[in-house]
């Protein structure tokens, strides 16, 4: 019986392959709705993969147990008006400010002072332009999780006697010392000459941008040189991770109360987290999702219904076939199921075509522009196995149709 079964399943493959090669056009119109479905739900999830994966790097340089203070901040949904009224009233923080923080804050283990702006580089006769200069206390390392290839990061002593060193990147390690030991290198940054201490090991890059493309400096040499007006953002570690939320609460309450910040009002600065980092993304994701849910069933029952139209013309087409089938023994069972396995196997073919040309997008996406598309694995079973069983489900009626044909009847068909 298992032999007979698999034989009929083998047959009625084989006749819609047969059935797919013959009509091509046909079949192409007929998988269209399919293969749109699929290949909208397949990019949809590779985009969010690529996102997870950028999110999840942005959590990881923070720690379960980080969180930043910057003058403003949004995540999530985009809001001009709202980001106007930040600019208006959130004043810049400042470095009284932090020091008003790190004297009376109990809950956090570390907090530390982050500032950038871009610069050119040069070293010999090379250059390179826009790398992002840090600059930084002596714990930010800690802080950010940085992790040194080469030499040391900065310590406190470079940042209390305002010390011309750096940390660099990865990426300018490869340009300006691909085959030599960049420690007590000086290189220029900005028109000043820095001595390399310390190489930071690769990080790679997100969204296409290298994370790699960059130089740190002690924070005090930043402001002895660029002032410390502007720009200034706070990097903390709370004492544990069960203290993340009490931690955020205390420093906020800390600030309100340096601020003078009246009860009831809202903050004029901002706190997050890789706790809200993370939460505001699978809110976007449920949105995103939602969304490709919708437009996907809306093409999988489009390409549903040619599906089953289809079929009903092949039902005609067949009749007489189905009657000899019928007449030498074939089963209303055996009939019933040659035209499930082959609408199936049509929709299923749709699938795989969907996902062929979505994994061809996400290459092209990946390699021409700076969005994160990576196709998981398990994207391919979903598609191929969903359309499939779109094609078992409006596979049904058609099915149910040829089973049910008298065999004299069909038999006295025009063919």
């Amino acid at each position: 019986m298992a032999k007979t079964n698999n034989a009929s399943f083998a047959e009625a493959a084989r006749i819609a392959f047969r059935s797919l090669r013959g009509s091509k056009l046909r079949s192409f119109l007929t998988l269209l709705g399919i293969i749109l479905a699929t290949t909208t739900l397949i990019s949809v999830m590779s985009v969010i993969r690529g996102m997870d994966d950028y999110i999840g790097t942005q959590v990881a340089d923070m720690g379960v147990d980080g969180f930043r203070v910057r003058r403003m901040v949004m995540i999530g949904q985009w809001d001009p008006k709202k980001f106007l009224e930040m600019q208006r009233r959130n004043p810049q923080l400042t470095r009284e400010e932090f020091n008003f923080l790190k004297s009376e804050s109990k809950l956090l283990r570390e907090v530390g002072i982050e500032t950038n702006r871009q610069v050119a580089v040069n070293f010999s006769t090379e250059r390179m332009e826009e790398v992002e200069l840090r600059g930084v206390t002596a714990n930010v390392g800690v802080i950010t999780n940085t992790q040194i290839a080469q030499g040391r990061f900065l310590s406190d002593s470079d940042d209390a006697r305002r010390m011309m060193v750096a940390v660099i990147g990865h990426e300018l390690k490869q340009k300006f010392f691909p085959a030599v030991d960049p420690i007590g290198k000086v290189v220029d940054l900005g028109g000043r000459p820095y001595t390399v201490v310390g190489v930071a090991k690769e990080q790679g890059s997100v969204f296409g941008q290298s994370r790699d493309r960059f130089a740190i400096i002690p924070a005090e040499t930043y402001f002895k040189i660029y002032g410390s007006r502007m720009g200034i953002g706070y990097s903390a570690l709370a004492i544990d991770r069960q203290h993340l939320e009490q931690a955020q609460d205390e420093v906020r309450s800390l600030l309100r109360a340096w601020r003078h910040v009246p009860p009831g009002e809202a903050d004029n600065f901002g706190l997050f987290s890789s706790d809200s980092l993370v939460a505001a993304w699978d809110q976007m994701t449920s949105a995103i999702a939602a969304t490709a849910v919708a437009i996907v069933s809306v093409f999988m029952v489009v390409g549903g219904v040619v599906v089953m139209n289809i079929m009903l013309a092949v039902v005609i087409e067949r009749t007489h076939e189905i009657g000899i089938r019928k007449s030498v023994g074939a089963r209303r069972k055996d009939i019933l199921n040659q035209f499930l396995v082959e609408s199936s196997v049509l929709s299923g073919t749709g699938g795989f075509i969907g996902v062929t040309i979505a994994w061809i997008i996400a290459i092209l996406v990946r390699n021409l522009t700076s969005v994160p598309m990576s196709v998981p694995a398990s994207a391919i079973f979903i598609g191929v196995g969903l359309s499939a069983v779109v094609g078992l489900f409006f596979g049904i009626y058609p099915a149910n149709v040829a089973s049910k044909l008298d065999p004299i009847e069909a038999l006295r068909a025009d063919h």
